[in-house]
């Protein structure tokens, strides 16, 4: 145990895929969209976006041959998987038992996600008194791995990035909250984490308290990866 490690002034969080297992529901919208213009989009496909802006996802659709404006795009995605996440909010078990530890010792959160403010706030609403701050991928010009998301929740909680810790699934992810500045934590969902220094890799937050967050800001990395791929 670090004998220096004292508590993040915040920890900021991705959502889809690391708080929520709504990757499921991005993919199946993603499949109905393409579908009806006779579009062949396959669940090893949608893999491909975990992670991305919507504005990404919508123009790569309109490459395919998805007839639609690109706003018209992420619209109808926005509003599948929304529904689904108010009909039932699918937690990540170890995410949420974390992010209760976080909120237990007072320590602020953010939500920083690429998904629109009308999903955020559907998940949000589930637990209102966890986040203090919500970033989401309509009010940032730059979209993961871009840091300006992550640099953008801790201007607004008032901390210094350096004193975040950051917690994410994906590739464009992690590059985001890592090119930010903050200490960050990738866990191994559906897409593959590639190793940087410092970086910490789990394949679980299963045991992970808001102790633990505060070793690894002290300068502890957990790498439980390896040269997995």
């Amino acid at each position: 145990m670090n004998e220096k490690a004292t508590l993040p002034a915040a920890v900021l969080w991705d959502m889809d895929g690391t708080l929520i297992d709504s990757e499921p529901y991005w993919i199946s919208a993603e499949i109905e969209l393409t579908r009806s213009f006779g579009v062949e989009w396959t669940h090893e496909d949608g893999l491909t976006l975990v992670g991305k802006p919507l504005l990404y996802s919508a123009e790569l659709f309109r490459e395919r041959g998805v007839d639609l404006d690109p706003e018209d795009i992420i619209d109808f995605l926005i509003e599948r998987v929304t529904a689904q996440v108010r009909r039932e909010t699918p937690w990540m078990d170890d995410a949420r038992a974390l992010l209760d530890s976080v909120v237990a010792a007072g320590i602020p959160c953010a939500l920083v996600t690429m998904s629109y403010s009308r999903l955020a706030d559907a998940v949000v609403s589930r637990v209102p008194d966890a986040f203090a701050v919500v970033v989401t991928g309509d009010q940032v010009t730059h979209g993961k791995p871009h840091p300006e998301a992550y640099l953008t929740a801790a201007q607004r909680l008032g901390v210094p990035i350096e004193r975040c810790v950051a917690i994410e699934d994906s590739p464009s992810g992690v590059g985001s909250a890592y090119t930010a500045g903050a200490t960050t934590l990738g866990v191994r969902r559906l897409a593959p984490l590639e190793a940087r220094p410092g970086l910490s890799r789990v394949r679980s937050l299963d045991g992970m308290t808001a102790g633990t967050l505060a070793r690894l800001l002290a300068g502890d990395v957990i790498d439980e990866l390896g040269d997995e791929v």
